[in-house]
Protein backbone atom coordinates (compact mmCIF):
# COMPACT_ATOMS: atom_id res chain seq x y z
CA UNK A 1 0.00 0.00 0.00
CA UNK A 2 1.14 3.26 -0.99
CA UNK A 3 1.47 5.89 2.35
CA UNK A 4 3.90 9.19 2.36
CA UNK A 5 4.79 7.98 5.61
CA UNK A 6 7.06 4.77 4.11
CA UNK A 7 9.38 7.95 3.84
CA UNK A 8 10.96 8.85 7.15
CA UNK A 9 11.13 13.12 7.79
CA UNK A 10 15.45 12.59 6.87
CA UNK A 11 14.35 10.90 3.38
CA UNK A 12 12.10 13.74 2.88
CA UNK A 13 13.77 16.45 3.30
CA UNK A 14 16.94 14.96 1.19
CA UNK A 15 14.07 13.90 -1.64
CA UNK A 16 13.37 17.90 -1.48
CA UNK A 17 16.52 18.07 -2.87
CA UNK A 18 16.78 15.91 -5.71
CA UNK A 19 13.06 16.87 -6.53
CA UNK A 20 14.36 20.40 -7.17
CA UNK A 21 17.66 18.67 -9.85
CA UNK A 22 14.75 16.82 -11.16
CA UNK A 23 12.44 19.99 -11.99
CA UNK A 24 15.38 21.61 -14.10
CA UNK A 25 15.08 18.53 -15.83
CA UNK A 26 12.01 18.92 -16.60
CA UNK A 27 8.85 15.68 -17.29
CA UNK A 28 9.47 15.26 -21.01
CA UNK A 29 12.81 14.52 -21.95
CA UNK A 30 13.48 16.45 -25.21
CA UNK A 31 16.02 14.03 -26.82
CA UNK A 32 13.10 11.84 -27.67
CA UNK A 33 10.50 11.67 -29.82
CA UNK A 34 7.03 13.01 -28.36
CA UNK A 35 5.73 10.50 -25.48
CA UNK A 36 2.58 8.85 -26.30
CA UNK A 37 -0.51 8.91 -23.93
CA UNK A 38 -2.58 6.04 -23.04
CA UNK A 39 -6.00 7.51 -21.10
CA UNK A 40 -7.54 5.20 -19.40
CA UNK A 41 -11.08 6.22 -17.88
CA UNK A 42 -13.02 4.49 -15.54
CA UNK A 43 -17.11 5.47 -15.24
CA UNK A 44 -18.36 6.50 -11.49
CA UNK A 45 -15.05 4.92 -9.49
CA UNK A 46 -14.73 7.00 -6.39
CA UNK A 47 -11.92 6.17 -3.79
CA UNK A 48 -12.34 2.60 -3.33
CA UNK A 49 -8.93 1.53 -4.38
CA UNK A 50 -6.46 -0.72 -2.17
CA UNK A 51 -3.48 2.14 -2.69
CA UNK A 52 -6.31 4.88 -1.59
CA UNK A 53 -7.82 2.72 1.07
CA UNK A 54 -11.48 4.19 0.39
CA UNK A 55 -12.80 0.68 1.20
CA UNK A 56 -11.35 -1.73 3.33
CA UNK A 57 -12.18 -4.34 0.98
CA UNK A 58 -11.25 -3.08 -2.53
CA UNK A 59 -9.05 -5.58 -4.24
CA UNK A 60 -7.25 -3.66 -7.13
CA UNK A 61 -3.72 -4.71 -7.51
CA UNK A 62 -3.50 -3.83 -10.97
CA UNK A 63 -4.60 -0.22 -10.46
CA UNK A 64 -2.22 -0.07 -7.46
CA UNK A 65 0.60 -1.93 -9.64
CA UNK A 66 0.27 1.28 -11.89
CA UNK A 67 0.00 3.62 -8.77
CA UNK A 68 3.60 2.16 -7.81
CA UNK A 69 4.88 3.13 -11.08
CA UNK A 70 3.92 6.84 -10.59
CA UNK A 71 2.29 9.78 -8.53
CA UNK A 72 -1.23 8.69 -7.13
CA UNK A 73 -3.54 12.12 -5.65
CA UNK A 74 -5.26 11.25 -2.66
CA UNK A 75 -7.48 14.44 -3.04
CA UNK A 76 -8.42 14.17 -6.98
CA UNK A 77 -11.82 15.83 -7.44
CA UNK A 78 -14.24 16.12 -10.38
CA UNK A 79 -15.21 19.38 -12.20
CA UNK A 80 -18.71 18.35 -11.68
CA UNK A 81 -20.01 15.03 -9.95
CA UNK A 82 -22.14 13.72 -12.87
CA UNK A 83 -20.87 11.91 -16.58
CA UNK A 84 -21.35 14.66 -18.97
CA UNK A 85 -19.92 18.27 -17.30
CA UNK A 86 -17.31 16.36 -15.78
CA UNK A 87 -15.94 15.12 -18.74
CA UNK A 88 -16.66 17.74 -21.06
CA UNK A 89 -14.84 20.00 -18.62
CA UNK A 90 -11.61 17.81 -18.28
CA UNK A 91 -11.59 17.25 -22.23
CA UNK A 92 -11.65 20.95 -22.91
CA UNK A 93 -10.16 22.68 -19.83
CA UNK A 94 -13.36 24.81 -19.66
CA UNK A 95 -14.85 24.63 -16.00
CA UNK A 96 -18.94 23.78 -16.05
CA UNK A 97 -19.40 27.34 -14.53
CA UNK A 98 -17.45 29.06 -17.98
CA UNK A 99 -19.47 26.85 -20.44
CA UNK A 100 -22.56 26.58 -18.84
CA UNK A 101 -22.86 22.39 -19.59
CA UNK A 102 -24.26 20.85 -16.04
CA UNK A 103 -26.34 18.44 -16.93
CA UNK A 104 -26.20 14.73 -19.05
CA UNK A 105 -28.25 16.79 -22.08
CA UNK A 106 -26.15 19.30 -23.19
CA UNK A 107 -23.74 19.00 -26.45
CA UNK A 108 -20.43 19.98 -26.25
CA UNK A 109 -20.93 22.21 -29.95
CA UNK A 110 -24.07 23.54 -28.96
CA UNK A 111 -22.40 25.13 -25.93
CA UNK A 112 -18.63 25.49 -27.02
CA UNK A 113 -18.31 25.32 -30.47
CA UNK A 114 -15.06 26.91 -30.92
CA UNK A 115 -13.87 24.98 -28.29
CA UNK A 116 -10.28 22.91 -29.02
CA UNK A 117 -10.40 19.65 -27.20
CA UNK A 118 -7.40 17.98 -25.87
CA UNK A 119 -7.41 15.43 -28.69
CA UNK A 120 -7.87 18.66 -31.06
CA UNK A 121 -4.64 20.28 -29.50
CA UNK A 122 -2.54 16.91 -29.71
CA UNK A 123 -3.57 16.31 -33.51
CA UNK A 124 -2.36 19.96 -34.34
CA UNK A 125 0.87 19.05 -32.91
CA UNK A 126 1.52 15.90 -35.10
CA UNK A 127 -0.15 12.94 -32.84
CA UNK A 128 -3.12 10.54 -33.55
CA UNK A 129 -6.02 10.15 -31.58
CA UNK A 130 -7.93 6.93 -30.91
CA UNK A 131 -10.21 6.04 -28.47
CA UNK A 132 -12.95 3.68 -27.89
CA UNK A 133 -15.70 3.16 -25.06
CA UNK A 134 -16.79 5.98 -22.84
CA UNK A 135 -14.27 9.16 -22.97
CA UNK A 136 -17.01 11.53 -23.45
CA UNK A 137 -20.42 11.04 -22.09
CA UNK A 138 -21.28 8.14 -24.67
CA UNK A 139 -19.99 5.15 -26.10
CA UNK A 140 -19.39 6.84 -29.40
CA UNK A 141 -17.09 9.37 -30.76
CA UNK A 142 -19.25 12.49 -29.79
CA UNK A 143 -17.45 14.66 -31.14
CA UNK A 144 -15.85 13.26 -34.31
CA UNK A 145 -13.14 15.76 -34.98
CA UNK A 146 -11.52 15.37 -31.67
CA UNK A 147 -10.72 12.02 -32.95
CA UNK A 148 -8.66 10.23 -36.32
CA UNK A 149 -10.64 7.15 -35.34
CA UNK A 150 -13.19 5.99 -32.90
CA UNK A 151 -13.64 1.90 -32.06
CA UNK A 152 -17.71 1.40 -32.11
CA UNK A 153 -19.61 -1.80 -31.74
CA UNK A 154 -21.98 -1.97 -34.58
CA UNK A 155 -25.64 -1.55 -33.35
CA UNK A 156 -26.42 -5.34 -33.73
CA UNK A 157 -23.46 -6.73 -31.85
CA UNK A 158 -24.33 -3.83 -29.16
CA UNK A 159 -27.83 -5.17 -28.44
CA UNK A 160 -26.26 -8.61 -28.47
CA UNK A 161 -23.58 -7.53 -25.80
CA UNK A 162 -26.60 -5.57 -23.62
CA UNK A 163 -29.26 -8.97 -24.07
CA UNK A 164 -26.01 -10.90 -22.91
CA UNK A 165 -25.72 -8.86 -19.86
CA UNK A 166 -29.31 -8.22 -18.68
CA UNK A 167 -31.04 -11.59 -19.49
CA UNK A 168 -28.87 -13.93 -18.00
CA UNK A 169 -28.69 -12.08 -14.84
CA UNK A 170 -28.95 -14.70 -11.69
CA UNK A 171 -32.59 -14.04 -9.82
CA UNK A 172 -32.02 -12.50 -7.10
CA UNK A 173 -36.03 -11.89 -5.68
CA UNK A 174 -36.31 -8.20 -6.42
CA UNK A 175 -39.85 -6.85 -7.47
CA UNK A 176 -39.75 -4.57 -10.59
CA UNK A 177 -40.32 -1.63 -8.24
CA UNK A 178 -36.78 -2.04 -7.05
CA UNK A 179 -34.32 0.00 -8.83
CA UNK A 180 -31.36 -1.88 -8.05
CA UNK A 181 -29.53 -3.22 -10.95
CA UNK A 182 -26.81 -5.18 -9.39
CA UNK A 183 -26.06 -8.79 -9.23
CA UNK A 184 -23.76 -11.78 -10.43
CA UNK A 185 -24.35 -12.57 -14.17
CA UNK A 186 -23.75 -16.00 -16.17
CA UNK A 187 -21.44 -14.49 -19.12
CA UNK A 188 -17.71 -14.73 -19.77
CA UNK A 189 -15.53 -11.55 -19.78
CA UNK A 190 -15.01 -11.57 -23.34
CA UNK A 191 -19.03 -10.66 -23.60
CA UNK A 192 -18.72 -7.63 -21.78
CA UNK A 193 -18.77 -4.46 -23.85
CA UNK A 194 -15.64 -2.96 -22.01
CA UNK A 195 -13.74 -6.32 -22.56
CA UNK A 196 -14.28 -5.81 -26.05
CA UNK A 197 -12.62 -2.07 -25.77
CA UNK A 198 -9.46 -3.44 -24.14
CA UNK A 199 -8.90 -6.25 -26.79
CA UNK A 200 -9.06 -3.41 -29.03
CA UNK A 201 -6.89 -1.05 -27.09
CA UNK A 202 -4.70 -4.36 -26.46
CA UNK A 203 -4.64 -4.28 -30.65
CA UNK A 204 -3.60 -0.80 -31.11
CA UNK A 205 -0.71 -1.00 -28.22
CA UNK A 206 0.71 -3.85 -30.49
CA UNK A 207 1.34 -2.05 -33.26
CA UNK A 208 3.99 0.23 -34.96
CA UNK A 209 2.80 3.88 -35.11
CA UNK A 210 4.01 6.45 -37.05
CA UNK A 211 3.01 9.17 -35.44
CA UNK A 212 3.05 9.88 -31.17
CA UNK A 213 -0.07 8.68 -30.28
CA UNK A 214 -3.02 9.29 -28.01
CA UNK A 215 -4.92 6.37 -27.30
CA UNK A 216 -7.94 6.61 -24.77
CA UNK A 217 -9.67 3.68 -23.57
CA UNK A 218 -13.02 4.41 -21.57
CA UNK A 219 -14.60 1.68 -18.85
CA UNK A 220 -18.33 2.12 -18.71
CA UNK A 221 -18.09 0.29 -15.41
CA UNK A 222 -18.17 0.80 -12.42
CA UNK A 223 -21.42 2.79 -13.42
CA UNK A 224 -24.57 0.95 -12.66
CA UNK A 225 -25.82 -2.01 -13.54
CA UNK A 226 -23.26 -3.54 -11.52
CA UNK A 227 -23.75 -6.78 -13.55
CA UNK A 228 -20.30 -8.68 -13.99
CA UNK A 229 -19.33 -12.33 -13.69
CA UNK A 230 -19.79 -14.54 -10.72
CA UNK A 231 -15.90 -14.50 -9.97
CA UNK A 232 -15.59 -10.93 -9.48
CA UNK A 233 -18.55 -11.63 -7.00
CA UNK A 234 -16.55 -14.56 -5.17
CA UNK A 235 -13.64 -12.45 -4.20
CA UNK A 236 -15.91 -10.31 -2.09
CA UNK A 237 -18.05 -12.90 -0.10
CA UNK A 238 -21.42 -11.17 1.12
CA UNK A 239 -21.23 -12.04 4.35
CA UNK A 240 -18.27 -10.23 5.23
CA UNK A 241 -19.17 -7.09 3.74
CA UNK A 242 -18.28 -4.30 5.52
CA UNK A 243 -20.75 -0.90 5.00
CA UNK A 244 -19.51 2.81 5.03
CA UNK A 245 -19.94 4.55 8.03
CA UNK A 246 -23.11 6.39 8.54
CA UNK A 247 -24.50 8.77 10.79
CA UNK A 248 -28.35 8.44 11.11
CA UNK A 249 -29.02 12.19 11.68
CA UNK A 250 -26.05 13.38 9.33
CA UNK A 251 -28.98 15.74 7.25
CA UNK A 252 -30.56 17.44 10.30
CA UNK A 253 -27.71 19.97 10.00
CA UNK A 254 -28.30 20.69 5.94
CA UNK A 255 -29.73 23.70 4.17
CA UNK A 256 -32.34 23.03 1.99
CA UNK A 257 -30.59 22.51 -1.22
CA UNK A 258 -28.56 20.13 0.65
CA UNK A 259 -31.35 17.80 1.81
CA UNK A 260 -32.99 17.75 -1.61
CA UNK A 261 -29.72 17.08 -3.29
CA UNK A 262 -29.50 14.06 -0.50
CA UNK A 263 -33.17 12.72 -0.87
CA UNK A 264 -32.71 11.71 -4.47
CA UNK A 265 -36.15 9.81 -5.48
CA UNK A 266 -36.49 6.93 -7.28
CA UNK A 267 -39.76 6.77 -10.07
CA UNK A 268 -40.29 3.95 -12.23
CA UNK A 269 -42.86 3.66 -15.18
CA UNK A 270 -46.08 2.79 -14.61
CA UNK A 271 -47.26 2.81 -18.40
CA UNK A 272 -48.15 6.21 -19.84
CA UNK A 273 -47.61 7.35 -15.99
CA UNK A 274 -44.12 7.34 -13.39
CA UNK A 275 -44.99 5.97 -9.43
CA UNK A 276 -42.64 7.42 -6.91
CA UNK A 277 -41.46 5.07 -5.25
CA UNK A 278 -39.46 6.81 -2.22
CA UNK A 279 -35.91 7.26 -1.82
CA UNK A 280 -32.75 5.30 -2.82
CA UNK A 281 -31.69 4.47 0.55
CA UNK A 282 -34.82 3.97 1.79
CA UNK A 283 -35.85 1.20 -0.76
CA UNK A 284 -32.16 -0.28 -0.65
CA UNK A 285 -33.37 -0.64 3.46
CA UNK A 286 -36.25 -2.31 2.44
CA UNK A 287 -35.32 -4.60 0.57
CA UNK A 288 -32.55 -5.58 2.59
CA UNK A 289 -30.13 -4.74 -0.53
CA UNK A 290 -27.17 -2.72 1.20
CA UNK A 291 -24.57 -5.62 1.64
CA UNK A 292 -25.51 -6.78 -1.87
CA UNK A 293 -24.76 -3.10 -2.92
CA UNK A 294 -21.66 -2.41 -1.85
CA UNK A 295 -20.72 -6.28 -2.46
CA UNK A 296 -21.69 -5.42 -6.39
CA UNK A 297 -19.63 -2.07 -6.37
CA UNK A 298 -16.54 -3.65 -5.05
CA UNK A 299 -16.78 -6.79 -7.58
CA UNK A 300 -17.60 -4.44 -10.94
CA UNK A 301 -14.13 -2.31 -9.45
CA UNK A 302 -12.76 -5.72 -9.20
CA UNK A 303 -13.86 -6.33 -12.85
CA UNK A 304 -12.45 -3.17 -14.42
CA UNK A 305 -9.60 -3.84 -12.15
CA UNK A 306 -8.49 -6.91 -14.29
CA UNK A 307 -8.75 -5.28 -17.24
CA UNK A 308 -6.49 -2.62 -16.24
CA UNK A 309 -4.07 -5.28 -15.70
CA UNK A 310 -4.52 -6.42 -19.01
CA UNK A 311 -3.92 -2.84 -20.98
CA UNK A 312 -0.67 -2.47 -18.75
CA UNK A 313 0.79 -5.88 -19.50
CA UNK A 314 -0.06 -5.39 -22.96
CA UNK A 315 1.84 -1.61 -22.80
CA UNK A 316 4.93 -3.02 -20.82
CA UNK A 317 5.17 -5.94 -23.81
CA UNK A 318 4.85 -3.35 -26.69
CA UNK A 319 7.44 -1.37 -28.34
CA UNK A 320 6.19 1.75 -26.42
CA UNK A 321 6.45 0.66 -22.89
CA UNK A 322 9.75 3.36 -23.07
CA UNK A 323 7.66 6.38 -23.99
CA UNK A 324 4.10 6.49 -22.69
CA UNK A 325 2.31 8.02 -19.94
CA UNK A 326 -0.43 6.49 -18.25
CA UNK A 327 -3.07 8.45 -16.92
CA UNK A 328 -6.01 6.71 -15.38
CA UNK A 329 -8.66 8.61 -14.40
CA UNK A 330 -12.50 8.23 -12.84
CA UNK A 331 -15.30 10.74 -13.57
CA UNK A 332 -16.61 11.41 -10.36
CA UNK A 333 -17.28 9.90 -6.96
CA UNK A 334 -20.29 7.63 -5.86
CA UNK A 335 -22.38 7.23 -2.51
CA UNK A 336 -23.25 4.27 -1.21
CA UNK A 337 -25.00 5.14 1.44
CA UNK A 338 -23.50 7.90 3.25
CA UNK A 339 -25.97 11.11 3.94
CA UNK A 340 -28.58 8.24 2.97
CA UNK A 341 -27.41 8.91 -0.49
CA UNK A 342 -26.83 6.96 -3.46
CA UNK A 343 -24.96 7.55 -7.02
CA UNK A 344 -23.33 10.95 -7.27
CA UNK A 345 -25.29 14.44 -8.10
CA UNK A 346 -24.20 15.90 -4.79
CA UNK A 347 -21.44 18.10 -3.71
CA UNK A 348 -19.95 16.37 -0.96
CA UNK A 349 -16.74 14.88 -0.85
CA UNK A 350 -18.03 11.47 -1.37
CA UNK A 351 -19.63 12.45 -4.79
CA UNK A 352 -16.46 14.41 -6.32
CA UNK A 353 -13.30 12.54 -4.58
CA UNK A 354 -11.98 9.93 -7.33
CA UNK A 355 -9.02 8.15 -8.67
CA UNK A 356 -6.82 9.94 -10.55
CA UNK A 357 -3.19 8.04 -10.94
CA UNK A 358 -0.14 9.41 -13.61
CA UNK A 359 2.93 7.47 -14.63
CA UNK A 360 5.64 8.34 -17.18
CA UNK A 361 9.39 6.85 -17.64
CA UNK A 362 10.89 9.63 -16.84
CA UNK A 363 10.16 12.54 -14.61
CA UNK A 364 7.25 11.61 -12.59
CA UNK A 365 8.07 10.13 -9.36
CA UNK A 366 7.55 6.44 -8.55
CA UNK A 367 5.55 5.09 -5.87
CA UNK A 368 4.62 8.11 -4.09
CA UNK A 369 0.77 9.42 -3.00
CA UNK A 370 0.04 13.18 -3.65
CA UNK A 371 -2.56 14.30 -0.60
CA UNK A 372 -2.70 17.79 -2.61
CA UNK A 373 -5.81 18.49 -3.71
CA UNK A 374 -6.30 18.38 -6.97
CA UNK A 375 -9.04 18.72 -10.04
CA UNK A 376 -9.45 16.82 -13.38
CA UNK A 377 -9.75 20.14 -15.02
CA UNK A 378 -5.92 20.15 -14.46
CA UNK A 379 -5.26 17.42 -16.88
CA UNK A 380 -5.45 19.17 -20.00
CA UNK A 381 -2.21 21.67 -19.35
CA UNK A 382 -0.31 18.74 -17.74
CA UNK A 383 -0.24 16.56 -20.84
CA UNK A 384 0.38 19.45 -23.17
CA UNK A 385 3.43 19.91 -20.65
CA UNK A 386 4.06 16.27 -20.49
CA UNK A 387 4.21 16.00 -24.26
CA UNK A 388 6.68 19.25 -24.08
CA UNK A 389 4.05 21.31 -26.41
CA UNK A 390 3.35 24.88 -26.34
CA UNK A 391 1.13 26.02 -23.27
CA UNK A 392 -2.50 26.94 -24.89
CA UNK A 393 -4.20 29.98 -23.18
CA UNK A 394 -7.87 30.18 -22.35
CA UNK A 395 -8.17 26.78 -19.82
CA UNK A 396 -9.07 26.79 -16.30
CA UNK A 397 -6.85 24.51 -15.36
CA UNK A 398 -3.15 24.68 -13.98
CA UNK A 399 -0.51 22.23 -15.05
CA UNK A 400 0.00 19.95 -11.74
CA UNK A 401 3.38 18.77 -13.29
CA UNK A 402 5.11 20.19 -10.26
CA UNK A 403 3.36 17.84 -8.36
CA UNK A 404 4.70 15.18 -10.13
CA UNK A 405 8.01 15.85 -9.66
CA UNK A 406 7.66 16.96 -5.99
CA UNK A 407 4.49 15.10 -4.23
CA UNK A 408 5.47 16.98 -1.20
CA UNK A 409 5.79 20.33 -2.72
CA UNK A 410 3.11 23.08 -1.10
CA UNK A 411 0.22 23.61 -3.54
CA UNK A 412 -2.35 26.33 -2.24
CA UNK A 413 -4.73 26.14 -5.04
CA UNK A 414 -7.96 24.83 -3.94
CA UNK A 415 -10.07 22.74 -6.06
CA UNK A 416 -14.07 23.69 -7.88
CA UNK A 417 -16.59 21.62 -8.16
CA UNK A 418 -19.96 22.24 -9.73
CA UNK A 419 -23.37 20.69 -9.93
CA UNK A 420 -26.53 22.89 -11.69
CA UNK A 421 -26.57 26.53 -12.10
CA UNK A 422 -24.73 28.55 -8.83
CA UNK A 423 -23.96 25.15 -6.71
CA UNK A 424 -20.24 24.98 -6.00
CA UNK A 425 -17.75 23.51 -3.50
CA UNK A 426 -14.37 24.72 -2.57
CA UNK A 427 -11.78 22.11 -1.33
CA UNK A 428 -8.72 22.58 0.56
CA UNK A 429 -6.33 20.22 2.34
CA UNK A 430 -8.56 21.45 5.48
CA UNK A 431 -11.80 22.43 4.06
CA UNK A 432 -14.79 21.85 1.98
CA UNK A 433 -17.15 25.03 1.69
CA UNK A 434 -20.54 24.51 0.06
CA UNK A 435 -22.69 27.28 -1.43
CA UNK A 436 -25.79 26.60 -2.92
CA UNK A 437 -27.62 28.92 -5.17
CA UNK A 438 -29.85 29.91 -2.34
CA UNK A 439 -27.34 31.42 -0.23
CA UNK A 440 -27.30 27.88 1.65
CA UNK A 441 -24.34 27.06 3.29
CA UNK A 442 -22.24 24.35 4.65
CA UNK A 443 -18.41 24.10 5.89
CA UNK A 444 -15.92 20.45 6.94
CA UNK A 445 -13.48 20.21 8.85
CA UNK A 446 -11.53 17.90 7.16
CA UNK A 447 -9.33 17.34 9.95
CA UNK A 448 -12.17 17.06 12.42
CA UNK A 449 -14.29 15.69 10.60
CA UNK A 450 -13.80 13.39 7.29
CA UNK A 451 -17.04 12.01 6.98
CA UNK A 452 -18.82 15.56 6.97
CA UNK A 453 -20.76 14.82 9.38
CA UNK A 454 -21.05 18.03 11.27
CA UNK A 455 -21.98 21.46 9.14
CA UNK A 456 -19.78 24.39 10.59
CA UNK A 457 -21.25 27.24 8.68
CA UNK A 458 -23.15 28.36 11.10
CA UNK A 459 -20.78 29.59 13.73
CA UNK A 460 -19.58 32.48 13.90
CA UNK A 461 -16.10 31.77 14.64
CA UNK A 462 -15.79 30.02 11.22
CA UNK A 463 -16.59 33.17 9.08
CA UNK A 464 -13.19 33.98 8.61
CA UNK A 465 -12.73 31.15 7.07
CA UNK A 466 -15.92 30.72 4.77
CA UNK A 467 -15.38 34.49 3.83
CA UNK A 468 -11.40 33.39 2.73
CA UNK A 469 -12.87 30.55 0.86
CA UNK A 470 -15.40 32.02 -1.04
CA UNK A 471 -12.91 34.05 -2.90
CA UNK A 472 -12.66 30.71 -5.27
CA UNK A 473 -16.00 30.93 -5.89
CA UNK A 474 -16.55 31.40 -9.71
CA UNK A 475 -17.07 34.97 -10.45
CA UNK A 476 -19.09 33.72 -13.66
CA UNK A 477 -22.08 31.27 -13.71
CA UNK A 478 -22.54 31.33 -17.36
CA UNK A 479 -26.98 30.81 -17.99
CA UNK A 480 -27.56 26.90 -19.43
CA UNK A 481 -28.88 27.45 -23.64
CA UNK A 482 -32.68 27.67 -23.23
Amino acid sequence: MIRTTLNSLAIIGLSSLLFVACAVKGVNNTSKSPPNILFISVDDLNDWVGHLGGHPQAKTPNIDRLARNGVSFSRAYCSAPLCNPSRISLLTGILPSNSGVYGNGEKLRDYLPEAKTLMQYLKENGYSTQGGGKIFHGTRAVDPDSWDFYFELGREEMQATRKSQYANRRKVGLPESAWMRWGPIEVSDDEMFDVKVVNWTISELEKSHEKPFFLACGFTKPHLPWYVPQKYFDMHPLEDIILPETLDNDRDDLPAWGKRFAAEVHTISTGKNFATQGEDHSIVLKYNEWEKGVQAYLATISYVDEHVGRLLNALENSEHADNTIVVLWGDHGWHLGEKQHWRKHTLWEVANRTTLVISAPEGVQKNHLCERPVSLIDLYPTLVEMCGLPARDGLDGQSITPLLRNPVLEWGRPALMTFGLQNHAVQTERWRYIRYNDGGEELYDHTRDPNEWTNLASLAEYKPVIKELQQSLPKVNRQPLK
